[in-house]
């Protein structure tokens, strides 16, 4: 069972899911475009049944209470800091992060920025940025499958298209691999006024091909064979980035949306590796 949240920072207050024991060993799961915190729902929920403190916030853009208007609000080493933020109102001094699409490149960011504070690091479906942005370079596959980045940068039209028809494209992107009631859920989160233009501000501040460094925190990348945002030279090339202890599973014929999709084939792994860590 999972109790709402929430954490005020100095940016403002940030809605959250959470389960387990207060003392219990904190995990942060950050979610992806165009989901919230609910995308794990069920891995929180398992966490906390197993003595961890498990914590989803929404992030920026996403909580009411922390939607800047300028897409400059939303560069990646701001995100990566309303994490550490949120550890710091928590109390958490070190901690676990789980991150998926966005929330991965936030993750990864935050494994850079803020290493000391990370106990391990979990990323679902995104690459480390190093190994997208080569890809990108010398993969004309991956570079197809980037083509979205560069054209939701642009303001405006963008936002109709996703809404219109009862927002069909928005539902598109998800290919049936999610149930239907959870993309309802995020749709109407999405229509509120504001809320489709903060969260392709993660877009337009600019991609999550920041270069960071090698990550040396004990790292665990999950991928899917059918993931339509990323491919397998930049997965495959995510191990060149961690030089700490790393794990990394691809699971056959599962899609970009592998928290909902098979949620508890990604939560037993997130266990194993938390238990190793």
């Amino acid at each position: 069972m999972t109790d709402y949240i929430e954490i005020t920072t100095d940016a403002g207050t940030f809605d959250a899911i959470a389960a387990g024991p207060v003392d219990g060993r904190p995990v942060l799961l950050l979610h992806g475009f165009p989901e919230a915190a609910v995308e794990w729902e069920h891995q929180v929920a398992v966490l906390g049944d197993s003595g961890f403190r498990a914590i989803a916030p929404d992030q920026r853009g996403y909580s009411p209470g922390v939607r800047p208007e300028r897409a400059a609000e939303y560069d990646i080493d701001t995100l990566a800091d309303d994490v550490a933020a949120m550890a710091d109102a928590l109390g958490l001094k070190r901690f676990d992060v789980v991150g998926h699409d966005w929330g991965g490149a936030v993750a990864w960011r935050v494994a850079d920025r803020h290493a000391e504070r990370l106990r391990s690091l979990s990323v679902i479906s995104t690459p480390h940025p190093a190994a997208l942005a080569a890809a990108w370079k010398s993969d004309e596959d991956q570079q197809q499958r980037s083509r979205y980045m560069i054209e939701w940068r642009s303001a405006g039209p963008t936002e109709r298209a996703m809404l219109a028809d009862n927002a069909k494209a928005l539902r598109g992107f998800f290919d049936r691999r999610v149930p239907p009631s959870r993309i309802d859920e995020y749709v109407t989160r999405l229509s509120e006024p504001g809320a489709l233009t903060a969260a392709l501000n993660w877009y337009r501040a600019g991609g999550p091909g920041t270069k960071i460094g090698r990550v040396d925190v004990p790292t665990l990348y999950v991928w899917g064979t059918e993931d339509v945002a990323f491919g397998s030279t930049a997965a495959l090339g995510t191990a060149d980035w961690v030089s700490g202890p790393y794990r990394f599973e691809m699971l056959e014929d599962v899609s970009h949306w592998i928290p909902e999709e098979v949620p508890e084939q990604l939560t037993s792994l997130l266990v194993e590796h938390l238990a190793s860590t």
